[in-house]
């Protein structure tokens, strides 16, 4: 498959995951030295995240887990991690991919990253087939106005703000919190 273009904000957002991965192994082979601990916010509607139905039901979009002196059985590999936290008194083993994952934060370091969901590189095939959906979608909308019951969101239709269902983790002041969107063109 060719690619039409570099998607250099894909390189980015695979680099920058790679500190979480880093941090993530460091952990699994020696603990958390010091004081450090982790806040890892992730999409629970991501398709490769497994999670208990209970914590689904809580946390349907989006949920927030803290590493810091409770969890067991850490294992990262290239795609994502694997843990077991207690909830309310219970253990619950979470499989959360790389991919998933829209924040991370150290709050010891006042270090944190935000991340974008996962996105794909776009071939010219690819790029044409939206093209032709976007001219079918506005002969559509010509035709008669929407009803609410008409808008069906999809995966490739640009994600809503998301309201977290769990507080975002305070970041100290001074922190250094690095996002894609100083990057981006507008």
């Amino acid at each position: 498959m060719a690619v039409s273009s570099l998607s250099y904000e894909r390189m980015v957002e695979d680099a920058l995951r790679g500190v979480l991965r880093q941090a993530l192994h460091l952990t699994a082979a020696q603990g958390l030295p010091g004081s450090h601990h982790f806040y890892i916010t992730f999409d629970t509607t991501h398709p490769a995240v497994r999670i208990p139905e209970s914590l689904r039901t809580l946390h349907p979009n989006e949920m927030t887990i803290v590493l810091q002196h409770q969890f067991w059985d850490l294992k990262v590999s290239d795609e994502g991690f694997e843990i077991t936290l207690s909830f309310s008194g219970a253990s619950q083993q979470l499989k959360v991919p790389f991919a998933a994952v829209t924040a991370f934060a150290d709050p010891h370091a006042k270090f944190g990253l935000q991340f974008h969901v996962e996105f794909e590189e776009k071939t010219s095939a690819d790029e044409d087939k939206e093209e032709l959906a976007r001219a079918e979608k506005k002969t559509t909308i010509g035709a008669a106005p929407l009803q609410a019951k008409d808008i069906i969101k999809t995966k490739d239709a640009p994600r809503p703000t998301v309201v977290p269902t769990t507080p975002k983790p305070d970041v100290p002041p001074g922190a250094n919190v690095v996002t894609l969107d100083t990057f981006r063109k507008k």
